[in-house]
């Protein structure tokens, strides 16, 4: 696991205030943690430890439970969610209209003072991120990258039993294309806990 050198929002801000001429004041506190990586990459374990050491508290925010929160309709649908045989995901229209609501809706908690910790799957790479970076513009914001082996995280998937096999392995790298983080753990060999320290020591 690590930290990119001048990556974090703290480094990025010192670098912005030295270019501008500005001296450089400590980071605001952070408000949003979103964690992406693929599925069975380990992140929903990297989120409740990360509950357990924070110092306050923090709101969960996983795309499983929006899709959950779903009709059954939308879950096996093409204008909701289809997952092919083969673990591929398709989304059509109605989805994206529902997830871009709760990502306004996750906005909206941060800016009414709670903290909030996002478990995500970029499908689209950086395309995701640009949307997740409209929706919390004005927050700060720690950009998290949950790495996991394809092999481990397939592991993982058919230990878990409630997956559609070939899922792990085809986000294991996908979805991180052109995606730019602050921090990135590497839960192939690392426990959720210190991951989660890890991702915490970021947070001012």
């Amino acid at each position: 696991m690590s930290a990119r050198p001048g990556l974090s929002p703290g480094g990025r801000r010192k670098a912005l205030a030295r270019r501008r001429g500005f001296p450089y004041r400590a980071p605001v506190t952070i408000q949003v943690i979103v964690l992406n990586g693929g599925s069975s990459s380990g992140k929903s374990g990297i989120v409740r430890c990360l509950q357990a050491v924070l110092p306050d508290p923090w709101l969960a925010a996983a795309i499983d439970s929006l899709v959950e929160a779903m009709p059954a309709s939308l879950q096996s649908s093409d204008g909701g969610i289809e997952i092919a045989e083969d673990g591929g995901v398709h989304v059509g229209p109605e989805f994206r209209k529902l997830e871009a609501a709760w990502r306004e809706g996750v906005a909206a908690m941060a800016r009414a003072g709670a903290r909030v910790i996002v478990d995500d799957v970029f499908l689209g790479g950086a395309t995701t991120q640009e949307r997740w970076q409209k929706a919390l513009v004005g927050l700060d914001v720690l950009w998290v990258g949950v790495r996991c082996e394809s092999a481990v995280a397939a592991g993982r998937e058919i230990a878990r039993g409630d997956r559609v096999r070939g899922m792990a392995a085809a986000q294991a790298e996908t979805v991180h294309r052109g995606v730019v983080y602050d921090v990135e753990v590497d839960t192939t060999r690392t426990e959720s806990v210190d991951c989660a320290r890890a991702v915490a020591s970021h947070v001012a």
